[in-house]
């Protein structure tokens, strides 16, 4: 059975709940569930986008102010998808004339079986065979690297995983994908001052342990094509429980 790629039509509740709040070069991403069925995905995975450019900080706050995070269910002015290639998910939303409005975040409770009743049937239709963007994981072994070059300030954080026996990536697996989610960068950068340290790398069961948590989920994306390649990125870590950080959107 192919899989599907039946993005045509967003949700007609414009509701999504978050599950990525990202760094790009420029701008910012934002992508999560709409309240449309997907065979393979649930639900309908929905990437506000405008008609030029990337996103903006200003783009992803409601009219209080307040910048969308991760668990928020959110109202956009969704208008029409906008599929390209691989990135079927893109949906062309106006951010000028209605501004994104928070309607709600989940609870512990909901945001925890939401996690574990939404996982994707197929994800090797993104990590392998390219026809979607996004999805939901929950690996079965994970390891993290977090990293700030006090020389230069280039920060990276990276997470390595291994889902249904494979690695991922599955060249050089140690070194793990880069991290986009601004919360879980602005976590490595807590962590780092903590512990007045440079690097830290952290193995599953340590990483667990650092977070609380007895289970973690990571929300799957693939870049933009760049002279004909893309990169898988970690768009989305949701422990559970879940973990709370300050973000200082001026240092991402």
């Amino acid at each position: 059975m192919p899989p599907t790629t039946n993005y045509t039509n967003p949700t007609t509740s414009n509701e999504i709940l978050i599950m990525a709040m990202t760094r790009m070069v420029g701008g910012i991403c934002t992508a999560g569930f709409s309240t449309k069925p997907h065979r393979e995905s649930k639900l309908q995975w929905v990437r506000p986008v405008k008609r030029f450019g990337t996103l903006l900080l200003d783009d992803v706050r409601d009219e209080a102010g307040h910048v969308i995070a991760m668990g928020d269910v959110v109202q956009f002015n969704l208008q029409r998808s906008t599929p390209n290639s691989t990135h079927c998910e893109d949906c062309l939303t106006d951010f000028i004339e209605r501004p994104p409005r928070i309607l709600r975040q989940l609870t512990a409770d909901k945001r925890a079986d939401f996690l574990a009743t939404h996982c994707d049937q197929n994800p090797a239709a993104v990590l392998h065979a390219h026809v979607r963007s996004l999805c939901l994981i929950r690996p079965n072994e994970l390891w993290a690297t977090i990293i700030c070059d006090s020389y230069t300030g280039n920060y990276q954080t990276r997470l390595g995983f291994r889902l249904a026996g494979q690695p991922y990536p599955s060249t050089q697996p140690e070194r793990g994908l880069p991290v986009t989610d601004l919360k879980w960068r602005a976590l490595g950068r807590q962590w780092l001052t903590e512990s007045g340290a440079e690097q830290l790398s952290l193995d599953h069961t340590a990483l667990h342990q650092r977070l609380g948590a007895d289970i973690i989920y990571l929300s799957i994306g693939l870049s933009r094509a760049f002279e004909g390649k893309t990169w898988t990125l970690v768009i989305g870590v949701h422990p559970v429980p879940d973990y709370t950080t300050i973000i200082h959107y001026d240092q991402p």
